[in-house]
């Protein structure tokens, strides 16, 4: 989907100038998926609306999250959002993230960040029981005052529309 960023009380877009696969594998890893990183450009899943967050976003590909990597100052931009960044994170395998426990493995999979979400148990990669990542492990979440909004949360947390 569409690759967008909250930073500073609002959501934004982010341009694809410089934008390749080592981006896209910073977002599906950020995000918790696991997956063939893919980078689209030029709007791919359309374009975005508000501000235009980042500009030139150079990433190694070793980074946790797109703060880590190199790129303009928020706001700092020479776009528009015909040229918003989208990322596939394509199987979408977010449900199989495995999490290394023991020092044996420390390169092959990062961290989780608190409270990455999944979806788990459903019959498709859209559907399911929402799981959050807190302290180490996985939980569940309770359905008390659970609303559509909220699903339209974790979707976009997930990279759905």
């Amino acid at each position: 989907g569409r690759v967008e960023v909250y930073h500073d009380g609002k959501w934004g877009t982010i341009c694809d100038d410089q934008w390749d696969d080592r981006d896209a594998e910073v977002v599906c890893r950020q995000l918790g998926l696991s997956g063939t990183p893919k980078a689209l450009s030029w709007a791919h899943y359309g374009q975005g609306s508000g501000p235009i967050l980042l500009d030139e976003v150079q990433c190694s590909g070793n980074e946790l999250s797109l703060d880590q990597c190199k790129k303009s100052d928020w706001g700092q931009q020479n776009c528009d959002h015909i040229e918003d960044a989208g990322v596939s994170c394509d199987p979408f395998t977010g449900t199989e993230v495995q999490i290394c426990q023991s020092d044996c493995c420390p390169f092959l999979l990062p961290p989780l960040a608190e409270g990455t979400v999944r979806l788990a148990g459903g019959r498709s990669p859209g559907e399911g029981r929402v799981e959050v990542y807190y302290n180490g492990d996985w939980g569940t979440v309770c359905d008390d005052g659970w609303t559509d909004l909220s699903a339209q949360v974790v979707c976009r947390q997930l990279g759905f529309r």
